[in-house]
């Protein structure tokens, strides 16, 4: 932490008086419950690839400060694009406001932390822009080259470097470095006049050159191209209540959105999840555990230290089938009486922190996938999932299938389109009826959007089962 207090020092301090902003900030917060100074810099660079050329390319950088202020229930904020005293002045007296006729006592400062869970380089460095559009390039002739009925490659490399430092009126200050790249690939094929498209992303906290290799884009391909002549041979999906198989990995979207919205502290303080006064009951069969884990290295979702200083941690969300906890930021936490968690998170400078998921995990049962397969007379195996909708008050989902086969007689037979899970999510963990052992990680591809602010997450579960689901699709059930 210290390299990274001394880097961000340099990237915020060179025109703008340390010792001045930490005045301010005291002013601001005194009487006060809690607050900080966020500050930002931030370099984002996306280049894009369509039918075998460069279409776009684009590199930003920005920085600013957001400065916030915590009375009661009550929360002042100002930010800025701009890193000098009069506007943080100006943020001061705006958020000041919030302790009018408030006493309230300085809340304990977050726990220091030395754990690095990724590099503190800066990936945009790992290659020249021409590697890069070269690289695309060269994927794009490789996927042509697969298969003749390859018809349209899309493939897209994005990259940043965000460096904050969290600044508290007791003098307390926190970095961190966070590096995080993504690879993307798209690739439609033809047949017979039918055209169907696969895609297929990887990425994570660290370097381009994990992802960028010859061995892992080919395996992007490779990946989307399979995919995409599945689809082709993919029939009506069957509608009605079913046996549903959920794969490893991607498939935990359906958790997170279905039921970690709900597990967030703020929604639970509010009343208005469909888990609020749940703590200590029975939620999910027996067997499911899900943990929040920000701590897992290299991991998209995974952070050192969350956006208001607090060290990550795994926290347990439900234990054998009971709500054991909630994900909580400072204010949250200190409101509800428990201890913040480490899931504080905001997108940018620009936004205030609130309770968010980092990597969110179904841990593994007894069962042999195979053995899954084989309970199912007839149902949906879903393998990947596309688009979907959760309304957290009401708990209520629906799910896009982007990658689903049918299983009758206990095998998986023809692949089907158009798949919709539809159900409710404080039920849909207690239909679960069996947990295989191979718990996977999602590929590191997911963002996640709550009250119009996003930031990157994982997922991940073991193959599960899951017993009477609602499947919307075109052809009846038999």
């Amino acid at each position: 932490m210290t390299d990274a207090l001394a880097t961000t020092d340099r990237l915020f301090f060179e025109e703008f008086d340390r010792g001045r902003a930490e005045w301010l900030l005291r002013e601001a917060l005194a009487g006060c419950d809690d607050g900080e100074l966020f500050l930002e810099y931030r370099e984002n660079e996306a280049i894009s690839l369509e039918d075998g050329r460069i279409r776009a390319a684009s590199f930003d950088v920005s920085r600013g400060f957001g400065l916030r202020a915590v009375a009661g229930e009550a929360v002042g904020y100002a930010h800025a694009g701009e890193l000098e005293e009069g506007a943080l002045r100006r943020a001061a007296t705006a958020v000041a406001a919030v302790r009018q006729g408030y006493a309230g006592s300085a809340a304990e400062p977050p726990r220091p932390t030395n754990r690095r869970l990724y590099s503190e380089a800066n990936p945009l460095h790992d290659l020249s822009f021409e590697e890069k559009c070269a690289l695309l390039l060269e994927l794009d002739a490789h996927a042509r080259s697969r298969d003749p009925r390859v018809r349209q490659v899309t493939a897209s490399i994005t990259g940043e470097w965000q460096a904050v430092q969290i600044l508290r009126a007791d003098g307390m200050r926190v970095a961190d470095l966070r590096p995080l790249v993504r690879l993307q690939v798209q690739v439609v094929v033809e047949q017979d006049g039918r055209r169907e498209s696969g895609s297929f992303g990887t990425g994570g906290r660290f370097g381009y050159r994990q992802i960028l290799s010859r061995q892992a884009w080919q395996a992007a391909v490779e990946e989307a191209l399979r995919q995409a002549l599945v689809c082709l041979e993919a029939l009506p999906a069957p509608a009605g209540e079913m046996e549903v198989v959920l794969g490893p990995g991607w498939p935990g979207i359906l958790l997170h959105e279905a039921i970690g919205h709900g597990l967030e502290g703020d929604f639970n303080r509010k009343g208005t999840s469909a888990f609020a006064g749940l703590l200590g009951q029975r939620i999910a069969a027996p067997g499911v555990t899900v943990v929040d884990d920000g701590t897992i290295e290299g991991r998209r979702g995974s952070i050192t230290v969350d956006d208001e200083g607090t060290p990550s941690s795994r926290t347990v969300l439900i234990e054998d089938g009971y709500l054991r906890g909630f994900l909580q930021d400072r204010q949250n936490a200190r409101l509800m009486g428990v201890a913040p968690t480490g899931n504080g998170r905001r997108q940018s400078y620009a936004h205030a922190p609130m309770p968010r998921m980092t990597n969110t995990i179904m841990l593994a049962g007894a069962h042999d996938p195979q053995e899954i397969i084989a309970s199912v007379k007839r149902g949906l195996y879903a393998v990947h999932f596309g688009g979907g909708q959760v309304d957290i008050t009401s708990g209520k989902f629906v799910f896009q299938a982007s990658e689903a086969y049918l299983v009758e007689g206990g095998r998986i037979t023809a692949p089907v389109k158009g798949a919709m899970l539809i159900g409710h999510g404080p039920d849909a963990l207690t239909k679960v009826s069996m947990i295989g052992h191979d718990s996977r990680m999602d590929p590191g591809i997911g963002t996640c959007g709550k009250n119009g602010q996003g930031v990157p997450v994982g997922v991940g579960q073991p193959t599960l089962k899951m017993t009477g689901l609602t499947v919307g699709g075109t052809a009846l059930a038999a």
